[in-house]
């Protein structure tokens, strides 16, 4: 007899029949049998799943797609009924409606939950950057929805704030780059527009943006299918899928916990980049380390580490090599779009085989093709197909249809079958 988990349990004894009812047990143990844990711990439907890669702040090609898909009506509002919507990643960043997106995404959450389906938001490479400072890919149009009446008011405290801060602080910062000596205020506004700080604080720990991404997972297995952002490197490959998740889950506090440490010593302000955290944090390491050198001399051999680094911000300084940003990490790496199909052949085998299961859907990596492609005998299924047209010119918004162990393309205008019958596992 199958084995069930407490809540997979307590989801059958919710339906349990009045002892006699043969047909009201076979329904109740039917619905048990519907549901598979994910690693976060929660129960999936396993009904009509539905995957959308990169959106990249396209709002209108993202609410279309969904419309095509059955899963939202005219008004954006849920109708998908028991289905399961799966964004993998990178809504945010590139396109001018990065604000629009995620409040349709915090949305739809909840109305599907009401109607008995699943909006799972998954983390990409552009989350995490964001929740870390590193605004790299956020453009002046995105800042601009941040803004309101008060936001010329908040840059000028801002800016205040900046300037008291390194005329305490900016001779030790000279010590390491010229990047953030005082600027002249014209030049400061013009690299903090309007919405700047509503848009850092919106994605901090306690933003409205920033707290619900937090608590969304990197990886996702619904029946025998893993959905995640980018792909998992054989070579170091976790025990478990959910190891992935704790390690970034972890990753995140780890950086948002250092960076309190800095703010609350008055080393960063709030609405701080992650360059001027490292920044700051390489200075006052190099700072603390000759203070340890010189007291470590004085004290007979005391070991200069140990109190070099009160704080702990060397870790900060290893950033590139952690989960969240490494180009071998979950969020990042590209093997399964650019393995070859001898290469990835035998290295997706491995990695289906080690998490006993059938298939992996990933986007990060835009398909030249413009079409959802399944590779290694449809061991993977690339789903990012260029959503943003202002970034992928060719690209096209789409979304995977994993229903009744069929998966098809969804485009505006068509749906293509990609794989009848899936193998059972």
């Amino acid at each position: 007899m199958r084995a069930y988990n407490s809540e997979q349990m307590t989801a059958f004894d919710k339906t349990r029949p009045v002892p006699g009812t043969r047909r009201g047990y076979v329904l109740a143990l039917l619905l048990a049998c519907s549901l598979v844990t994910h690693p976060s711990g929660q129960n999936v439907p396993l009904s009509r799943v539905v995957a959308i890669g990169d959106v990249h702040g396209d709002f209108d090609s993202f609410a279309a797609i969904l419309k095509t898909a059955g899963l939202i009506d005219a008004s954006s509002n849920w109708s998908g009924g028991n289905a399961t919507l799966v964004q993998v990643g990178d809504s945010t960043d590139r396109g001018a409606k990065v604000r629009q997106v995620l409040d349709l995404l915090m949305a739809l959450e909840e109305q599907a939950k009401a109607a008995g389906g699943r909006v799972a938001v998954l983390l990409g490479n552009h989350e995490v950057l964001n929740l870390i400072g590193d605004v790299s890919y956020v453009t002046p149009e995105i800042y601009a929805t941040f803004a309101d009446d008060q936001s010329e008011q908040r840059r000028l405290a801002a800016y205040d704030a900046y300037v008291k801060l390194w005329a305490e602080r900016g001779g030790q910062l000279r010590q390491v780059s010229r990047t953030y000596q005082p600027v002249l205020k014209s030049v400061w506004m013009d690299a903090h527009p309007l919405g700047f700080v509503e848009y850092r604080e919106a994605f901090g720990p306690q933003g409205r943006y920033g707290r619900w991404l937090r608590n969304k997972p990197a990886v996702l297995r619904v029946g025998d299918t893993v959905f995640m952002h980018a792909g998992i490197n054989p070579d170091k490959a976790p025990r478990s899928l959910e190891d992935i998740n704790k390690q970034v889950a972890g990753e995140i506090k780890r950086f948002d916990d250092l960076r309190a440490r800095m703010i609350d010593r008055k080393m960063v302000l709030p609405f701080f980049t992650l360059r001027e955290v490292l920044d700051t944090a390489q200075v006052e390491v190099g700072t603390s380390t000759s203070a340890a050198n010189s007291t470590s001399a004085d004290s007979g051999g005391l070991d200069a580490l140990s109190i070099s680094d009160p704080l702990g911000l060397r870790a900060l300084l290893g950033i590139n090599s952690w989960a969240l940003v490494s180009s071998d990490g979950p969020l990042w790496f590209r093997g399964f779009a650019t393995w070859s199909p001898e290469v990835g052949a035998v290295q997706s085998k491995k990695l289906l085989e080690r998490y006993n299961v059938a298939h992996f859907v990933v986007g990060h990596t835009i398909v030249a093709s413009g079409h959802i492609t399944p590779r290694f005998s449809a061991g993977v299924f690339l789903i990012d197909t260029g959503m943003l047209a202002s970034y992928a010119p060719r690209g096209v918004a789409s979304a995977l249809e994993i229903a009744d162990g069929r998966f098809s393309a969804i485009y505006a205008s068509e749906r293509i079958p990609l794989l009848e019958s899936g193998p059972r596992r």
